[in-house]
């Protein structure tokens, strides 16, 4: 897969000089995918109702996915649709069509509002009860991954390398935070963290970084990976996958370098471990677990980072991030398929189809339920047991 990976990027260069790999998918995959084996399932799975939310990402390269907030799923299409839909069934409660908004970041919700950003550099805020507009706010580049949203700060990561600090309440930008980017970057940022006095968010150069909330001050920085190489090609080291924060430990993983445990408050290492990941990580109650560059996805003790197991079935079909539920790992493929994997061994417990297009968004878990989207905006929620 990582050849795959750093052709396409080399065709980027060629064709143009752009700065990002567009729309991880079966097209750009020069390795062939393994091939599913059957096996005897362990889990019982219950597709409770499936949806469609317009276009999906599309081929905007954004890896959106549903946000859950109480009973209500938000979701949103890069052709401009925003829905809010009943958890349990799937219903629509209500929906807003703006034609000429590409939404592509988002959505986030904390209850009373929901934020999208979009591929023109704008960031929406609507109703979370009704859909009615709040405030708008205009940056500088694009939005490809969700807000983050507190009781009194709204966050916002551009493509550009800039976080954004705004007032929930009337969308009054607050402060800025910038940092370069390389020329060459994998398509995709990560979604930023709001922990009390802090934001962290990795960046394109494989650094994890925190400012204060308060003016976006920079505190700390830690390099998760470093970029290596005589071409920007072989420079590639991003962190731009879920970072999951637990008990004051932040975990998280970069392209071509690490995956590693961190005090949240100073960034100092706990642990780390060599591993090339784009997907981010999920953290259970003794294991944290990745998708890795290659299609692995493997498993590491929270504690010390020892080595739990691995489950190589899953090679070159471009996984999405993790999400545990339960005692299962669940993780979607290039070709629509959702794994559950046992989190105690990394075994195969279930599989279902949720269509025919990458699942590129990680899952999201809300109870006992998982909410997965694929880059067409087919939506679907599982339960399993």
């Amino acid at each position: 897969m990582k050849r795959a990976l750093l052709a396409v990027a080399a065709v980027s260069i060629v064709l143009g000089g752009c700065n990002w790999i567009k729309n991880l998918g079966k097209k750009d995959n020069v390795a062939k995918p393994t091939e599913l084996v059957e096996f005897a399932p362990t889990a019982t799975v219950t597709r409770l109702w499936t949806a469609s939310i317009g276009k999906g990402a599309g081929k905007s390269g954004a890896r959106m996915q549903p946000a859950v907030n109480g009973d209500r799923v938000y979701v949103a299409s890069v052709d401009g649709k925003l829905q809010v839909l009943d958890a349990g069934n799937g219903r629509r409660l209500w929906s807003i069509d703006e034609k000429k908004m590409p939404f592509s970041g988002g959505p986030a919700s904390n209850g009373d509002l929901v934020l999208v950003g979009t591929l023109d550099g704008r960031v929406k805020a609507y109703s979370a009860q009704d859909g009615s507009e709040r405030w708008q706010a205009l940056i500088d580049s694009e939005v490809i991954t969700a807000p983050a949203v507190a009781a009194d700060l709204v966050v916002v990561r551009s493509q550009d390398g800039r976080l954004y600090g705004f007032n929930p309440v009337d969308g009054e930008r607050r402060w800025v935070y910038e940092q370069a980017v390389p020329v060459l970057s994998l398509r995709g940022n990560s979604t930023p963290l709001i922990d009390g006095g802090l934001v962290i968010n990795g960046y394109d150069s494989g650094r994890l970084v925190a400012v204060q909330a308060a003016d976006g001050a920079p505190v700390w920085n830690q390099s998760l990976s470093v970029a290596e190489g005589r071409t920007e090609v072989e420079r590639l080291a991003d962190a731009d996958g879920a970072i999951v924060l637990d008990g004051g430990v932040l975990f998280a993983a970069a392209y071509r370098g690490q995956i590693a445990a961190l005090d949240a408050s100073n960034g100092s290492l706990i642990w780390n471990r060599d591993l090339s990941s784009y997907a981010g990580v999920a953290v259970g109650p003794a294991s944290v677990v990745v998708s890795d560059a290659e299609g692995n996805v493997l498993a590491f003790d929270r504690q010390n980072g020892a080595n739990l197991w691995k489950q190589d079935g899953l090679l070159n079909r471009w996984l999405s991030g993790p999400a545990i539920v339960g005692g299962y790992v669940v993780v979607g493929d290039l070709e629509g398929y959702v794994h559950w994997l046992n989190i105690a061994d990394g075994s195969f417990a279930a599989r279902e189809k949720l269509g025919k297009k990458p699942i590129e968004g990680t899952p999201v878990v809300a109870g006992d339920v998982v909410f997965v989207e694929d880059v067409a905006g087919n939506i679907g929620a599982f339960r399993s047991e």
